[in-house]
């Protein structure tokens, strides 16, 4: 194909919601398309209507939209080379089917199902494979071993048939891919695949020829699941004289242990999802997995464009993207890199847009002080994982403790918290500036000779909960002087 503008297209099939393994796939056609000013097309190849999902092609739009993945062409956004869903390109497939039949390239096939079991299992007794071919398709009834009368007669009769590619019976298919180099295959080895199928609907192996070349796609990057159909599709863009696009095929996404492909099964055993929203279980946008980071670590996967051990802006990622530099190899889905990427975004990230990110995960915290929120983001962020762990390390600095860690609390002397109230109540009394509260604990534990270690653990441990928590300076400026007592108070009520 010569190359005028590039063109590449994410074309997934809606029977359930999108894997990351596809959405991987989405962003290198993304990557590449920003890279050489290109266009991105999202295709939606929803022929199979017996497995169509209901919500899933929402899902999916839904899930490019929320990691930054902005099309130029789908549906929705119709132009010249729309429509974009395959159930609405029938027209197409019905013209482009015929052209391929009056060329001989094509021929109507009339046997059963039970017919074609019939010669499968009668191969099988034999330890042979049945494949319908060159070698056989003279004896099997089709529109090539029957009379041109027989075969009007049976298409008028509306009987069942479907339209096979007539495969070459000698040669072999030159092909070549971007990340995997040159191959070849002996053509006596190929099916006559099924094009259209007995319903009137292109295969896969049709429809996205037809459609890459109606719509001019110029790189096609894809899975490496479809690299043993390369062969066929050459044969078919040969058979119609159209130029081929670039093909790149990527390699597969494998479980954490780098045995089998990642799987929703294994994601939930391992405790995360493998799945960018929420279907049915959480999603990683519900487990507190910013966009731009899955985008950063998926963009890494697989790739050493970009792998540079540090996070990176869409920017930097789509200038460091180069398909070649995709290796062929499986990659391993590693969960615990993607929480460093995380990690590391979210204390890159505004803490003005970390709220917006939070809200959106945690609706009822909007009734909250929103300034106060982004100040409790600045402070725990450096210490938080996702945006759960936000939540989870600042709410302490909005409510007081519902319980107290039973180890910690037995650290707490009596003694100690009845002799900080009393304190507090002299601090009120003499209408004190308690902005420094810290600093006026820390005089009054040195004048009385109150172990200091004593005092702090106790504070920390009435105010969080737990011995931990930011600096204890920063938590009692933030909470204020009578929210400190409130928690002093409430504690001696609770707990002795």
């Amino acid at each position: 194909m010569s190359l005028n503008k590039v063109r590449v297209r994410f074309a997934p099939s809606p029977t359930g919601p999108l894997h990351i393994g596809g959405l991987r796939t989405a962003i290198f056609n993304f990557l590449f398309a920003r890279k050489n000013n290109g266009d991105f097309i999202l295709r939606i190849e929803d022929t199979d209507k017996k497995r169509e999902v209901t919500g899933a092609e929402k899902y999916i739009i839904e899930s490019l939209n929320w990691c930054g993945i902005k099309v130029n062409e789908m549906p929705g956004v119709e132009d010249k080379r729309g429509p974009y869903r395959q159930s609405e390109r029938n027209d197409v497939y019905k013209k482009h089917i015929l052209r391929l039949i009056e060329k001989g390239k094509a021929y109507y096939a009339f046997d059963s199902a039970e017919e074609l079991e019939w010669y499968r299992d009668g191969h099988k007794k034999k330890g042979k494979t049945f494949i319908y071919n060159w070698h056989n398709r003279l004896k099997l009834k089709n529109s090539l071993s029957m009379s041109s009368a027989e075969v009007e007669s049976l298409i008028n009769s509306k009987g069942k048939f479907v339209v096979r590619f007539k495969a070459p019976s000698k040669g072999f298919v030159k092909t070549s891919d971007i990340i995997r180099g040159n191959s070849e295959i002996d053509c006596r080895l190929l099916e006559d695949k099924v094009l259209i199928k007995a319903d009137g609907t292109p295969t896969y192996h049709f429809a996205n020829v037809v459609d890459d070349y109606e719509m001019g796609v110029t790189h096609v990057i894809r899975g490496e699941e479809w690299l043993p159909s390369l062969a066929l599709h050459y044969l078919i863009y040969d058979a119609f004289n159209w130029g081929k696009p670039f093909f790149a095929h990527l390699p597969l996404i494998l479980n954490p242990n780098g045995k089998g492909k990642l799987s929703k099964r294994t994601g939930e055993n391992a405790g995360f999802s493998v799945f960018p929203l929420k279907w049915e279980h959480a999603g990683l946008r519900e487990t507190g997995i910013l966009p731009e980071a899955l985008f950063n670590y998926l963009a890494t996967l697989g790739s050493s464009s970009g792998n540079t051990g540090k996070t990176m802006s869409l920017k930097q990622l789509v200038e460091a993207f180069e398909l070649n530099s995709v290796v062929s190899a499986a990659a391993n889905f590693d969960f615990e890199k993607l929480k460093w990427y995380n990690h590391k975004h979210i204390q890159e990230k505004n803490s003005e847009k970390l709220l917006n990110d939070i809200l959106e995960l945690m609706p009822s915290l909007k009734d909250l002080d929103q300034l106060k929120l982004i100040k409790a983001i600045d402070l725990v962020k450096e210490r938080a994982t996702t945006l759960v762990d936000l939540w989870t390390l600042a709410e302490y600095l909005f409510f007081s403790p519902k319980q107290y860690n039973e180890k910690a609390r037995k650290k707490v002397s009596l003694e100690v918290v009845k002799k900080l109230i009393a304190l507090c109540e002299e601090l009120e009394s003499r209408n004190e500036n308690k902005t420094n509260l810290l600093s006026l604990i820390k005089n009054w534990s040195n004048e009385n000779n109150i172990p200091l270690g004593k005092v702090l653990i106790s504070i920390r441990i009435i105010v969080v909960g737990e011995p931990s928590g930011i600096d204890l300076d920063k938590i009692l400026s933030f909470i204020g002087f009578d929210e400190f007592v409130l928690r002093l108070n409430s504690f001696v009520k609770s707990a002795f």
